[in-house]
């Protein structure tokens, strides 16, 4: 077939090409928003703010080791215990509330322990045993090996859910 021009490609071939690539551009993209968080400084997942089941969650299966469970533990105790609560991640951290009562309870982790807020847990009784600087608010901190009197958390989150909330 000498003296022939080779033929240009037609639209549609030209189209059938290019699909490898943009099916591999989007893999890659997949890829990166599955991607397990960035752990910061203690453990503590770095997960974007958002509201719903959905970023708490993600932040929940980002929590190294043994305090993903305590996680997992104290959101299921939380939301049992206050049906139709809010939740959020806001500063790396899930927030619960009550809609237009603002939140009660945050949850962060540490090295060596996960630290519960109770925004009005001064109010609480009996209170929760960690002292903060700021006049309201007390926590409770869970370490490795602690048991949880789940009874009492579970009373706390109560009481915490009938008080007015902080508007963060």
């Amino acid at each position: 077939m000498a003296g022939k021009t080779p033929k240009t490609p037609t639209k549609s071939a030209r189209k059938t090409a290019r699909k490898p690539a943009r099916k591999a551009a989007s893999n890659n993209a997949a890829k990166r928003s599955i991607a397990k968080p960035r752990l910061l400084s203690g453990g503590n997942p770095q997960i974007a703010k958002g509201y719903g089941d959905g970023p708490v969650l993600a932040y929940i299966a980002a929590m190294p080791g043994w305090k993903g469970e305590v996680g997992r533990s104290l959101d299921a105790l939380i939301v049992r215990a206050v049906p139709g609560l809010q939740k959020a991640v806001k500063w790396n951290s899930p927030f619960y509330g009550i809609e237009g009562q603002g939140w009660f309870l945050s949850f962060h982790v540490f090295a060596r322990y996960v630290k519960v807020a109770f925004f009005r847990g001064a109010s609480l009784l009996p209170v929760p045993p960690g002292e903060s600087k700021q006049e309201h608010v007390r926590y409770l901190d869970i370490h490795e090996d602690d048991e949880v009197d789940e009874a009492q958390f579970v009373d706390w989150v109560k009481q915490a859910s009938k008080l007015p909330g902080e508007r963060m």
